[in-house]
């Protein structure tokens, strides 16, 4: 008896539906997405129990890092630096605290941080870019008082950015590592000037906070 021979045909699968779904969801995470900008001053927020969220907008951040030495360990006070989200704002708050040339301001809203003492700002926003990622690290905004003006340097740009915008949220984001004297001293500052309401960043540490939830069940 012969053998049957099955005739073989070739499948085709219109992709023409993928492709079109594909381009849609392409399209969608390049609008909903938002660029990272390269951050020259790192912040590692310590472990929290808690995971609220803090509002993607409209947020002035106070970041407070470690001042650490030649062997990466802490070796006093951490320096404040501040990132705000909303470039035209920016600029209208900078324009409040000092004159800059237009090259100037062009560069001070792109960066992702600020934390430079005002009287080096120019200078230092007329560097190349890796000279300023490598020197900013080391400033940072002045919390100290000066003679002869009501407030430090610090609240002059919290005053700026209240004035700009009056529903500007503060949120404070410290550094595992850096001296509870320094956070105090911030939250000082905040409270002279009745800013009594603010955020504090932190990671959530996961196994403290199945700790504490067992600890409420009991």
């Amino acid at each position: 008896m012969g053998k049957v021979k099955i005739k073989k045909s070739d499948v085709w699968i219109d992709m023409t539906p993928m492709s079109d779904v594909m381009t849609l969801l392409l399209t969608f995470f390049m609008l909903t997405s938002t660029f990272v900008k390269s951050e020259p001053v790192k912040v590692n927020t310590p472990g929290s129990v808690s995971d609220m969220k803090v509002p993607e907008n409209g947020v002035l951040t106070i970041l407070v890092s470690p001042q650490k030495g030649a062997n990466g360990k802490p070796t006093g006070e951490g320096q404040v630096f501040m990132s705000y989200d909303n470039t035209k704002e920016l600029g209208d708050i900078v324009d409040m605290m000092t004159t800059l040339t237009p090259a100037q301001k062009r560069t001070f809203t792109a960066e992702a941080t600020f934390g430079v003492p005002l009287d080096k700002l120019p200078t230092f926003l007329s560097k190349s870019a890796a000279v300023r990622n490598k020197e900013l690290p080391t400033m940072g905004i002045p919390l100290d008082s000066i003679k002869g003006q009501e407030m430090t340097e610090f609240q002059k740009w919290i005053n700026a950015a209240r004035q700009v915008n009056p529903k500007v949220r503060l949120a404070i984001k410290s550094d595992a590592d850096t001296p509870y004297g320094t956070i105090k001293k911030v939250m000082s500052e905040l409270q002279d000037m009745d800013e009594s309401h603010y955020y504090m960043i932190t990671q959530l540490d996961t196994k403290k906070a199945v700790q504490a939830a067992n600890q409420e069940v009991k």
